[in-house]
């Protein structure tokens, strides 16, 4: 298993530990609930130094970036960044991702899950037919996302860079901490604000950034987060988990990713999801709240009033800031509108459910 920069500070922390993408990785400190409560209302720090990151560079970037995405690319200017994902020859999902421009038309960061930083890197690599420059940095770079309503309060200290400002999906590089060439980003996977800061772990700049965050931050309150609330942070959001709500099978129109398909540009796939758009998907990826009690999981069946199997549960969870259970899943067409009852098979019984919008 692999350590981030930051394992030996979680475990001194007290943090439950537990093997993630290949990682030993904090699952939770304080408990689930406490920690989801602090991002929600006030911040809290995760180690995600475990994701994926590539940098690709040249006059050909772009272009090995249109053609390998979903989204539109060319549209973002340097300092902005945009949510997309990498479509396989079937239509399918090899990763969703975030691209970031750090020079337009010439240089571009990709941030890819942890656990499809080598498929990734392959799948890029096998369409890069024009020799564009690409670094897979991802085992040399930290990335600490603080997330809450509070997060960029607290850090504004920190830096000259007016990250309270930093509008959505855009960032700024700069000093931070003390510590050069800082990549810091209004993004983040909780839907509570919030930035994630990227920097290369060199001259024991993981620590001085890890001490200048919670000295100025615990007296605010500010707290350590494990992945455990990472999860029902996204959750209550609807943003999609890879491996669980999309994957190699699920098209990104089946898992309402239809906003980041771009058809005004040639990429993988591209005719055979333009085919799905014309004649409509079969399935749909739905959130839906428990009316009965009881919790969904991964990989629970969905049926329909007459107990016949319409789909299958991807994520499920009792949420902690809406004291309900929740959760996404696949459903037949039919069964995907707002309001409609569904059932999930929980310990061979039927309990009922019902299709609501995202987010929760």
């Amino acid at each position: 298993m692999k350590n981030t920069p930051f394992t030996q500070k979680h475990m001194a922390l007290g943090a439950k530990m537990a093997p993630f993408a290949g990682y030993n990785m904090p699952i939770s400190y304080s408990g689930i609930n406490d920690e989801h409560a602090a991002v929600r209302k006030n911040a809290g720090v995760f180690d995600v130094s475990h994701m994926g990151e590539f940098i690709l560079k040249g006059p050909d970037a772009l272009d090995l970036i249109q053609r390998v995405t979903s989204n539109d690319a060319s549209k973002l200017t340097n300092g902005k960044a945009q949510y997309s994902c990498l479509p396989n020859e079937q239509g399918g999902i090899v990763d969703d991702l975030i691209v970031y421009c750090i020079e337009e038309n010439k240089t571009y960061m990709l941030v890819v899950n942890a656990s499809n930083i080598e498929k990734d890197w392959n799948w890029i690599s096998k369409h890069n037919t024009r020799n564009v420059e690409m670094h897979n940095i991802s085992d040399k770079t930290c990335l600490l996302a603080i997330q809450g309503p509070n997060a960029t309060k607290m850090l504004q200290p920190l830096t000259d860079m007016d990250i309270m400002n930093l509008k959505y999906y855009t960032f700024a590089k700069g000093k931070f901490a003390g510590v050069d060439n800082v990549l810091v980003s209004a993004t983040g996977y909780t839907g509570a604000g919030g930035v994630e800061i990227y920097f290369e772990d060199s001259n024991s700049a993981a620590d001085k950034i890890w001490e200048a965050i919670f000295e100025i931050g615990t007296p605010q309150g500010l707290k350590p987060i494990g992945l455990g609330a990472r999860d029902t942070l996204r959750l209550e959001m609807g943003y999609c988990l890879y491996g669980n709500d999309i994957d190699d099978t699920t098209s990104p129109l089946e898992g309402g990713l239809a906003w980041i398909t771009k058809f005004s540009k040639d990429f993988t796939a591209k005719k055979i999801l333009e085919k799905q758009k014309a004649e409509g998907v079969k399935r749909k990826l739905v959130g839906f709240e428990m009316i009965e009690r009881g919790i969904p999981r991964h990989d629970y069946l969905i049926k329909d009033a007459s107990g016949n199997a319409i789909g299958k549960v991807t994520s499920g969870t009792q949420a902690p800031s809406l004291n309900k259970a929740v959760g996404l899943g696949y459903v037949t067409v039919d069964h995907a509108g707002l309001d409609s009852e569904i059932f999930i098979d929980i310990r061979n019984t039927p309990v009922k459910a019902r299709v609501v919008k995202i987010p929760f």
